[in-house]
């Protein structure tokens, strides 16, 4: 396809390639510029990412903001998407509320190719995936936080890629019984990818 970032978000808007477009509000696409550095991968949008149309604007995103902020991290030279575009989710007893649901593997190889294009296009220097279905999404099912976390390493099966930094998920943090050590291991994560990158370019106060 043609016409850039530009071209496929206005392509994702009308994606129907699995059934979750069905009842999510709309496409969240990713957002940044092509010449971004790094580029944040998470799972899919939650609710005030579905309403608004832009990843990242809801409580796990403002955490990620300060967790980027305290690993000195540049939001503005990011480009920040998801493996799933579209929000999955139940609805409590009332009918009123939408719960967050994980997505399902044919749900994010659904989706694969929307990330796969974003890739090829903004063509990072470093990807950081948070959460396992943005792991997955890329490393296969096989892949598992706990123990592929921290380290830099290739893009599977792309030569000349970038390299792929695996954390938690910012809403894993959220839900930690232990928040702020759950929070420190984000930002010790994030550090060691601001750290793997070329010197210029990237703020690391």
């Amino acid at each position: 396809m043609r016409g850039g970032l530009p071209a496929h978000r206005r392509a994702a808007a009308g994606c129907q390639g699995c059934p979750l477009y069905r009842d999510a509000t709309g496409t969240v696409f990713g957002q940044g510029g092509t010449d971004a550095r790094v580029m944040l991968v998470g799972e899919q949008p939650g609710e005030q990412e579905d309403r608004e149309g832009v990843p990242f604007v809801g409580p796990a995103g403002r955490l990620l903001s300060r967790a980027l902020r305290d690993a000195g991290i540049d939001e503005d030279g990011l480009y920040v998407t998801n493996a799933v575009k579209h929000f999955k989710f139940t609805r409590d007893e009332t009918r009123k509320r939408r719960i967050h649901k994980a997505p399902s593997l044919r749900e994010t190889l659904a989706c694969r190719p929307w990330l796969m294009a974003e890739l090829r296009l903004v063509t990072p220097e470093l990807v950081i995936v948070l959460g396992a279905t943005a792991g997955r999404s890329l490393f296969g099912p096989s892949f598992r936080v706990g123990t592929d976390r921290g380290v830099p390493r290739p893009m599977p099966d792309a030569e000349d890629g970038p390299r792929v930094l695996a954390t938690v998920h910012p809403s894993a943090v959220l839900r930690a019984t232990d928040r702020k050590a759950a929070y420190e291991g984000l930002v010790a994560d994030l550090r060691t990818a601001a750290g793997s990158l070329s010197t210029n370019g990237v703020d690391r106060s």
